[in-house]
């Protein structure tokens, strides 16, 4: 079978930030409070005007030029998002019909904050089995919708936002960009992280999450590179879910990638679930902090405590 790649990366943020002090002003928190629980100064907030599909396809553009693609190529979009609100037409379709393609498959994958990592894997899947040529895939969430504005647990952690990849077949004999997906979830302790309720509202149970984290997900990462056939000493880049700066550098530490750049713009984009990781992923391609070939592991986690990862080459 033909192996997949990532051809390109793009990235989309709303204009409008919101500080900890504007937050300060909205609950009874601090900017001491919250970035010494969660590392978090910022995040930009969507407007009423800016749906989710409207940052997905400004990311989706994006990703496209950058891969020097037009719409009409893709014959697969997969939009990885949890804050959609209606049922249908899903955000893939919606995100085709905004960039003027012509019919390509259209299909909405929700795992939440390990949504990106899950679609990457399908894409990869679809194309080594014949299914696709070329793939969109996007993560991009709406936070701000879901987020209950009078609770300071969780009001100061959400952002909106949206990351999206190009993938495509790789040359015959070519070394495959996508590595092996490593994933899975813990069912039972789904109540852990919720969006539900009408209208639905996001909740979690921070001190379940933060111990399941600190004590599963080294051994998982760790799994996720051995697939790839690689030492975690090996990677460039690392970029997982853009959670809580509490959660991210003592994973990053304890998987043992010493040499790696680790992600850590959930300082200023705060957790924006599903975009987390291709919004990260695209902005360390955008500075130059990896290069092109770079093995950089990125790795999901969250939402229902589903976790994916992999490790691919930089576009």
């Amino acid at each position: 079978m033909i192996g997949s790649r990532i051809a390109a990366v793009g990235h989309y943020q709303p204009a409008r930030v919101l500080t900890n002090e504007d937050l300060a002003g909205m609950v009874d928190t601090s900017d001491e409070w919250i970035t010494s629980r969660v590392g978090i100064r910022t995040r930009h907030i969507a407007g009423p005007d800016e749906p989710v599909d409207e940052l997905a396809a400004h990311a989706a553009a994006k990703a496209l030029a950058a891969a020097g693609r037009t719409p009409a190529e893709v014959d697969l979009v997969l939009v990885a998002t949890s804050t959609a609100i209606d049922r249908s037409p899903n955000m893939a379709a919606r995100v085709a019909a905004r960039l003027g393609m012509p019919g390509p498959a259209v299909m909405d994958i929700n795992v939440v904050c390990a949504g990106f990592t899950h679609a990457l894997a399908t894409a990869d899947h679809a194309v080594r089995a014949g299914g696709a040529s070329r793939v969109l895939v996007v993560g991009a969430d709406k936070m701000s919708e879901v987020a209950d504005w009078t609770d300071r647990s969780t009001c100061v952690l959400v952002g909106d936002g949206a990351g999206a990849a190009v993938v495509e077949a790789g040359a015959p004999g070519e070394e495959a960009g996508i590595g092996p997906v490593l994933w899975g979830s813990v069912p039972e302790m789904g109540h852990a992280v919720r969006i539900e309720g009408t209208p639905p509202r996001f909740a979690q149970e921070g001190q379940s999450v933060y111990r399941w984290a600190a004590t599963r997900l080294p051994v998982i990462a760790r799994q996720a590179c051995e697939k790839a056939g690689l030492a975690p000493e090996d990677l460039a880049g690392v970029v997982l879910h853009q959670a809580n700066l509490r959660i991210i550098e003592p994973l990053a530490r304890r998987l043992g990638a010493v040499n790696a750049v680790v992600a850590r713009d959930v300082t200023e984009s705060g957790n924006t679930s599903a975009a987390s990781i291709p919004l990260a992923f695209s902005k360390l391609v955008e500075q130059g902090a990896v290069s092109s070939g770079d093995p950089v592991l990125l790795f999901g986690f969250g939402g229902n405590l589903s976790y994916a990862g992999q490790v691919v080459r930089c576009p």
